[in-house]
Parts: structure tokens; sequence; C-alpha cells
């Protein structure tokens, strides 16, 4: 069954689909071949992915023939999810709001979901053949136009439709994927793109129910979702997959084994090699906060705890300070050019020693020269009350 739109009216038909549906749903005259710009429309629809029936989504027609989910929510249980939250989090109103608001719209028969498709496809043509004649420059006479602008519009009606009434399949697997670093209006937000895709790819002359196909883009956009945002540090989405994979593995491991199994037999395991084995399992672990409270009494941030490691410690900077000091005064007792020479040596002036040869240069003195100069100094400062105050800074 598909839509017929006439200039005053909409009416549904017993008609072939696909491209001889489109042609056949707008009357009017044709400019050019229909054949010819419906089989320019033809595409190819994607397979549908398989169902996924290992976690209990499974869906069920009830005596009225209306499509249910037994993973969806009813109006009531949509509701408690909010329950779930701090019910005096701004998070919770916003999830009550949005459950309330897509509980109002009826599930869809069978029937229902199979009509409101075909008329999204045929919408689907419609636009292809609009967007075909201006492509190419074909004239299209007026009424002719006016009917196919009716039944892109009408498309979209039955898309809107369709996305409204399943909603709460979006929600129903949101809710699974909490506590994984993601609010819930976030997953579901991921969900409904997932949805959308949905929509767009569903095939209904494949005898599938809608919520069984939709389940699958529904989980993917989530997951998809996950690895993009819920990390506090991004990885790209190939590596948040390895970094599944082996968490998977090593738990599976750890069950058979009765131990933590080492680098190399994970590697084994998953044929992942080992040298990026250490790289995975780091990315898998979460980063914590240096504000999270600690303590018994949770009073002071972790990082209060944490040591600097490039900072100067308290106790060197004031026995630093006070060498510099004492050894200024010690040097004080020197001669002028033993002075000189004791702090060109060691760099005491500017931080960088120099060479014998660059002192004997500054002063006019031979390498040898400033050699003896240098030994007379050390001799000086290793007895005596210059001693005394340097040796304490030894030890």
């Amino acid at each position: 069954m598909t839509v017929t739109m006439t200039a005053a009216a909409v009416e549904t038909v017993d008609t072939p689909t696909g491209d001889d549906a489109v042609a056949q749903t707008i009357p009017g005259p044709r400019t050019g071949s229909t054949s010819r710009t419906t089989r320019k429309a033809r595409t190819r629809r994607t397979s549908q992915p398989a169902a996924d029936t290992d976690d209990g989504d499974t869906t069920d027609t009830d005596a009225s023939g209306a499509t249910t989910d037994t993973g969806a929510l009813s109006a009531g249980a949509a509701a408690a999810v909010a329950e779930d939250l701090d019910a005096q989090s701004p998070a919770a109103d916003l999830v009550r709001v949005y459950l309330n608001g897509i509980g109002k719209r009826a599930l869809l028969t069978a029937a229902q979901e199979v009509e409101l498709a075909r008329r999204v496809e045929a919408g689907v043509f419609a636009q292809h053949r609009l967007d075909t004649a201006d492509a190419e420059g074909d004239e299209l006479d007026a009424r002719y136009r006016r009917d196919l602008r009716a039944v892109v519009r009408d498309g979209a009606l039955a898309k809107n439709h369709l996305l409204e009434a399943n909603l709460r399949l979006v929600v129903s697997l949101a809710k699974r994927y909490t506590g994984r670093g993601m609010p819930l209006l976030d997953l579901i937000q991921e969900g409904n793109l997932g949805l959308i895709r949905a929509v767009e790819k569903f095939d209904y002359t494949k005898g599938f129910k809608f919520s069984t196909y939709a389940t699958w883009w529904i989980r993917q956009a989530i997951t998809r979702g996950m690895a993009d945002q819920a990390r506090t540090i991004r990885l790209p989405v190939h590596l948040v997959e390895q970094v599944n994979k082996l968490a998977r593995i090593k738990r599976d491991m750890h069950q058979r084994l009765g131990r933590e199994p080492n680098d190399a037999e994970l590697a084994e395991e998953s044929g992942i090699p080992e040298h990026k084995i250490s790289d995975l399992l780091d990315h898998a672990r979460d980063p914590v906060s240096l504000d999270m409270p600690v303590g018994s009494e949770e009073e002071a941030p972790l990082g209060d705890f944490i040591e600097d490691a490039e900072a100067t410690d308290a106790e060197n900077t004031v026995i630093s300070t006070l060498l510099h000091d004492d050894l200024r005064r010690v040097l004080a007792t020197l001669e002028d050019r033993e002075q000189a020479v004791i702090r060109m040596r060691f760099g005491l002036d500017d931080g960088q020693p120099h060479t014998l040869d660059q002192i004997g240069k500054r002063y006019g003195l031979s390498r040898e020269r400033v050699r003896q100069i240098e030994r007379e100094v050390m001799a000086k400062l290793r007895v005596g009350e210059r001693a005394d105050k340097l040796r304490a800074y030894a030890s």
C-alpha cells in the first residue's frame, strides 16, 4: 500500500512499491520519460542487520495488533526511570519532562508501521524526482511539481510519526548504559540519532518488525557515542574497541585461570602484539580528579597529598641560602685575584664554570698559573676557621 496524492487530498490505494509506486502516486502530466527518471531514482537499500537476540529484547503483538517491545518502557515504567536519579537534581526534572512527553504517542500496529514506512519511501523518491529534475533542467508541470512536494511533506510527517512512536524503545536501551560516564539524557540523544538512521534505512518488505530492526542501530549509536564522549580523555573509536576487547578477554581468562593473566598470555589470546598490551591496559584506567575529596571526613582534596616533584624543598632552600652567605664571607678573606679565579672556576657568579684557559685569558695568566692559584686557595679553605664554617655543609 502506498500514498496517492492529488491536488485536493491524499488517499491510499493498492499499488506496487518502489519506483513504480512513486510514478503511480503522482497524478498529472509528466515531462520526459517516467521510466528513465525512475530508473535513476532506484537505489539499493542496505540489508537488514541481524536482530540481537541474546539480551531479551523481543517484540510481541497484542490482541489489537499493536506492536509492543518487551524491552520498551510503558508510560508508568518510563516515569520510574527518573527516580533512579537524584530526585532534587535538574537532570531528574528534565528526564521526567522528556518521558512524560514521549509517553503520549501511542504504539503502532505492524500494519501501521508498514504504511508509515511506505509513505516515507514515497517521500524519498518524490524528493529524488524533484532534485533530478532541477539538476537536469527538466521542466515539470506545475501541478505535477505541486503533487510531488505534497508527497515529500507527507513522507516527512510519516517519518516523524514513526520516530515519535519508538522513542520509548530508545529510553529502554539507553538506561542500560547508565553509570558508564555519560548522563542518561546524552545516551538518549545518541540513541535517537540511531533511531533516525533506522527509520531512513528500514525496508518493510523484509518482514521484520521495526523495533527489532531499530534496536541494532540504536545500540550502535549509543556505544559509538560513549566511545567518543564518555571518557575524560577522548580515545579514537578503534582504540576504544581494542580496549573493550582486551578487557573482556582479561576478565574471561581471570575466571578460567584463577589469577590475573600476564601480558604474554593476553597477547596470545587476543592476537594483539605484546608491546601494545600494557598501553591498552593503561588506556582502560579511569582518570581521577585532583579535586576528589579524600580522608575519613573527606575534608581535603586528593591533590593536597601528591608531591610536586619539581617543587623546591623548603629545607634545601634554607640550606642553600645559608651556604651562599657563608661562602661569600669565606671568600672575602682571600685576595682579590684568588676570589676572581675561584668564582670563575666554579661559576659562582653566572652559574657557568670556566676552564683554566678562559680564566687565564681573562686575567693575562698562563694555564699553569691559574691551576696553581686554584690549588693554593683550596688548601687554604681546608684548614682553620674557613674550613669550620664550610665543613657542616659537606656532611
